[in-house]
């Protein structure tokens, strides 16, 4: 029954429309009313479409904000957190293979997303474009409206000083002996003297002064952030027109500066090989030292890398230390010492006693093993028509666990021993398919065995020799250190210390000159001082104070004439 009821509240029918004409009352102002409210409760607020070309100017509007350049800024720095977590192919490719092949699936995955050429991928290479897109979007119109500042006026003082964070009010003691028009020019005078000497700008009005200081902190963050572009774009430069290499040295071993000499060589786009510098690196020797007195995780941890190296370059011999962020400079090019480890020298012999392999064999360590645990490849093209290859680990300090396994209980050469395993076969170098030094396809290969038919497991400390089946020998004769250099050449380097310290000088100014407007009045001998800051600024309060208590306690000296002087 109430819904019948409401029925026909909100819908009347034709006997009631005529039931209400009888009676002479007019239906029309209530249909009216009743049509308005039901298209009132019908309607919908619709809202503008912005279509393609507005969405274009809204994202332009957000990406050149301050707002999203220092959220692009932040993003780059975390972006460039893998690039020095992970082994980078472009500055150590050898260790990049170890950690693929101790990784399978997830290794392979991180090498999908380039997250062994961070510096190089697309990712980072979009965020570094938005940045530099954003910068100068933003900073563009922020220049403009700079300059006009910069050359107007600051604006007159507003009808109620009291409301400003910063107010004071008081009566001025300028009107002994004077009339009151010359005490509040003299006021004036005072004042303005005062706030030029504090560095304010002035505009002079009949009963008052505005004053503003601070320009130099929107001037800071415009050098900031052009700074941070020019570097930004110093950083492309140096990549096009410089070069990056590495190379693995032993100790003894020469490197001279040409291109088949590098591991491995990345030129810039526009740089010509042809026009690489002419100098020589040989490592004389190099040092290591590990933490042996320390407990806990520290127990083993590096304490310094020095390699004593020679440098021939315009026919002079100098020696340098080379260190961990201590580059050695020769020719314009930079020496960076980027990684370090053992090559245990090993000689092979065929059946015959022949030599077939000599000389140190360079171990690449394990990451996560702070005892140095190293893994090497020994490839042996020539050895009486069959060709042999060893896979090995070499322990610097060598030691048993609890379970019996062999481990490397310190980094540093007090118990050497090397473990390797042999095969024979086809090495696949004659294939053309470019493979690395550090890695053995073993599928293709047969493993040696003893004479009980179990794999050969080779087991020689310094200077032991173990017999191969079927002849031939494996001797270990001691181990040599080695250093990985990367050498790079960048054009820019001056520039791109202009650029930082004009970043740091930006920042610096924007972040401690304060932006404060200044306001002193005067009507009849009563004064008002009031003070605006731009942004936050806890000393407002304490500006105003400070002003007000030169000004109504002025100094002896300050009388009228130096009042006019300084005007």
């Amino acid at each position: 029954m109430e819904r019948k009821t409401e029925d026909v509240e909100t819908a009347p029918t034709e006997s009631g429309s005529k039931s209400a004409a009888k009676s002479g009352k007019s239906t029309k102002p209530g249909a009216k009313s009743g049509a308005k409210s039901g298209k009132s409760a019908k309607s919908t607020v619709s809202q503008p479409q912005l279509g393609f070309w507005g969405m274009c100017r809204w994202a332009w509007t957000q990406l050149t904000t301050m707002r999203v350049a220092l959220i692009l800024l932040l993003v780059l720095a975390l972006a460039a957190i893998p690039g020095s977590l992970l082994p980078q192919r472009i500055q150590d490719p050898g260790r990049v293979n170890t950690f693929l092949e101790n990784n399978g699936a997830w290794g392979r995955f991180l090498d999908a997303i380039q997250m062994f050429d961070v510096y190089s991928s697309v990712w980072f290479s979009a965020i570094y474009l938005l940045l530099m897109i954003s910068l100068v979007g933003c900073i563009i119109p922020r220049t403009k409206q700079h300059w006009k500042a910069m050359r107007s006026v600051p604006p007159k003082a507003p009808r109620r000083l009291s409301r400003m964070p910063g107010y004071a009010s008081f009566t001025s003691a300028q009107g002994e002996n004077r009339s009151r028009e010359a005490a509040d020019e003299a006021f004036l005078d005072a004042a303005e003297a005062r706030l030029k000497k504090s560095g304010y700008r002035i505009n002079r009005q009949a009963d008052h002064i505005a004053a503003e200081r601070g320009y130099l902190r929107e001037t800071g963050n415009l050098v900031f952030h052009i700074a941070l572009l020019m570097a930004t774009l110093t950083m492309a430069i140096g990549s096009l027109f410089g070069y990056e290499g590495q190379r693995i040295l032993v100790e003894g071993d020469t490197f001279t500066n040409s291109l088949v000499s590098y591991d491995s060589f990345e030129p810039g786009s526009y740089y010509d090989a042809d026009n690489l510098p002419d100098f020589r690196l040989k490592l004389d020797r190099f040092t290591s030292t590990f933490d042996d007195q320390a407990a806990g995780n520290q127990f083993g941890q590096p304490r310094s890398f020095d390699a004593q190296v020679t440098t021939t370059a315009n026919g002079e011999d100098e020696t340098h230390t080379l260190k961990v962020n201590e580059p050695v400079r020769v020719a314009g090019v930079g020496v960076y010492l980027t990684g370090n480890g053992y090559a245990p020298e090993v000689t092979i012999r065929d059946a015959q006693g022949n030599i077939v392999q000599s000389g140190p064999q360079v171990f690449v360590p394990d990451d996560g093993d702070p005892g140095y645990t190293s893994e090497g490849v020994i490839k042996v093209p020539d050895s009486a028509g069959t060709q042999m290859g060893f896979v090995g680990v070499f322990l610097p300090t060598a030691a048993q666990n609890e379970d019996g396994d062999l481990v490397s209980s310190f980094a540093e050469l007090r118990n050497p021993y090397l473990v390797m395993s042999g095969y024979t076969g086809d090495l696949g170098l004659d294939s053309g398919v470019p493979q690395s030094v550090y890695s053995l396809d073993a599928d293709e290969m047969t493993e040696m065995t003893d004479d009980a038919g179990n794999p050969l497991i080779i087991q020689l400390a310094e200077g032991e020799t173990q017999e191969l089946p079927g002849g031939g020998s494996v001797t270990f004769d001691g181990v040599k250190k080695y250093i990985a250099v990367d050498i790079s050449q960048d054009p820019t380097q001056g520039l791109m210390l202009i650029s930082a310290v004009l970043v740091l000088a930006g920042l610096g100014l924007s972040l401690f000159v304060p932006r404060r407007r200044v306001w002193v009045r005067i009507r009849g001998g009563d004064a008002e001082v009031a003070a605006l800051a731009r942004g936050e600024d806890p000393m407002v309060e304490r500006a105003v104070a400070d002003l007000v208590k030169q000004l109504r306690d002025p100094e002896p000296d300050e009388d009228r004439d130096d009042g006019e002087k300084e005007r």
